[in-house]
């Protein structure tokens, strides 16, 4: 399974963006359980933003809180982050994540990282 992001870009404080992550997988079948986007800043550790689970129960860490809205779309298998009145401090490379189960001759788990978007802040 493999994970496609976008949507980053440059964008003044108080504006907004929308980041996507679409799953994807060939000549399997596969489901997707948890969702959710983490970021990292230069010189910091990686941290979660939000997740969603597959019956859309959300979290958010507390600098987000109010501001950004974490969504999916099971029919698409994705998964969306609006973010609005951003701000300096949200500058990082943004990563989406997935886990959930592949359906062959056999069951397995599987968890996969996206390949990250730059979200840049200006104030």
């Amino acid at each position: 399974v493999q994970l496609q992001a976008s949507g980053g870009g440059l964008v003044q404080a108080g504006g907004s963006l929308r980041l996507s992550c679409a799953a994807s997988g060939s000549n399997f079948k596969f489901s997707i359980n948890d969702m959710g986007w983490r970021r990292q800043a230069p010189g910091k550790q990686r941290e979660l933003v939000a997740s969603i689970t597959s019956a859309g129960s959300t979290n958010y860490a507390d600098s987000v809180k109010g501001r950004f809205t974490i969504s999916r779309d099971n029919a698409k298998n994705t998964v969306y982050l609006q973010m609005n009145s951003l701000k300096p401090e949200d500058t990082a490379v943004y990563y989406c994540n997935a886990d959930g189960w592949t359906w062959g001759e056999t069951v397995e788990a599987w968890r996969t990282w996206g390949q990250g978007t730059q979200v840049t802040v200006s104030s």
